[in-house]
């Protein structure tokens, strides 16, 4: 257990006269909810199973027999609930002497930043480990961002074929690309581009780019296709918690993507111990990610 809060942790709260006590109270980002899907569960695990439609129509010969074709099952991923939890120990006599409320909730409001904060990491961490092979996730056993995705005709790939940082001309090759994309069997689908994901070191690199009316950094005097496009209607996202400073990410609206399981909401329980009279508090939360299709997101690690 880590050290117990007592009237020694913060002397200061013992003692009129102190004008303002700060460092726990800072606002929560929930960044994590743009790049999820979310999904209540009641089981203890749930899994996201490929299955495979059929090829392309044959001519049927007169007098000849139609062709048949038929589905199948393909990889299998399963997301297995983690609980997330977090408390503290504070003695009796701390909270007799102490003389400031805001101090006593400033530590919950402290607890609740820390299990938002391991929420948008649990879940950005997916991108900050999506081209590394040592963390091979989804059905096909392959990382999140892949150019050997396996399907019935051939790899498939969410990568920019050389990858690169992000400008213009990589933005408008990663959508093309998605626009092109194909089920398991090489049939064209109907892919939406939705939204740009980047660090807070592309953000004004972005605006630049999705915000000009004409093209960026050009002096020709040409329109901004993306912008006049609308190729992106949800516009662009900055995620604080992407530690990569040159990747970037397109979703589409694919389903079955980057898929969170809320198994428990965030619980917040306080209890007291009968030998030593110390107060406990502690916040619990239980859920799982899963990647069910790679086509939900494409992605650049940048050069």
């Amino acid at each position: 257990m880590a050290g117990i809060i007592n009237t020694g942790t913060h002397p200061k709260a013992l003692w009129p006269g102190v004008f303002s006590m700060f460092g726990m109270s800072y606002n929560n980002r929930d960044e994590w909810r743009d790049l999820v899907t979310v999904q209540t569960s009641d089981k203890h695990r749930e899994e996201m199973v490929q299955n495979n439609g059929f090829g392309l129509a044959a001519i049927k010969e007169q007098g000849g027999s139609i062709a048949y074709d038929t589905t199948s099952q393909g990889g299998t991923a399963t997301a297995y609930h983690v609980v997330y939890g977090l408390g503290y120990v504070i003695t009796r006599e701390a909270i007799e002497d102490n003389l400031y409320e805001k101090l006593a909730m400033a530590r919950s409001k402290a607890l609740k930043r820390a299990m938002v904060e391991t929420k948008n990491t649990v879940v950005a961490n997916w991108f900050n480990r999506g081209f590394d092979t040592n963390y091979p996730v989804g059905p096909d056993a392959k990382p999140l961002f892949s150019a050997a995705h396996p399907s019935t005709s051939g790899n498939q790939s969410n990568v920019l074929a050389t990858a690169a940082d992000l400008s213009e001309a990589s933005l408008e090759d990663l959508v093309i690309q998605a626009n092109g994309a194909t089920d398991d069997r090489g049939n064209k689908i109907a892919l939406q581009v939705r939204s740009l994901h980047i660090p807070r070191q592309l953000e004004f690199e972005a605006a630049r780019i999705l915000k000009s009316i004409n093209q960026n950094d050009t002096a020709n005097n040409a329109i901004n296709a993306l912008r006049a496009m609308g190729t992106f209607p949800e516009g662009f996202k900055v995620n604080h918690f992407f530690t990569d400073p040159d990747a970037f990410f397109i979703r589409t609206d694919v389903d079955d993507g980057l898929t969170l399981f809320q198994r428990r909401e965030l619980e917040f329980t306080k209890d007291n111990d009968f030998g030593t009279e110390n107060a406990l508090a502690k916040a619990t939360e239980r859920y799982s990610l899963q990647i069910g299709d790679f086509r939900n997101w494409y992605g650049s690690q940048g050069a």
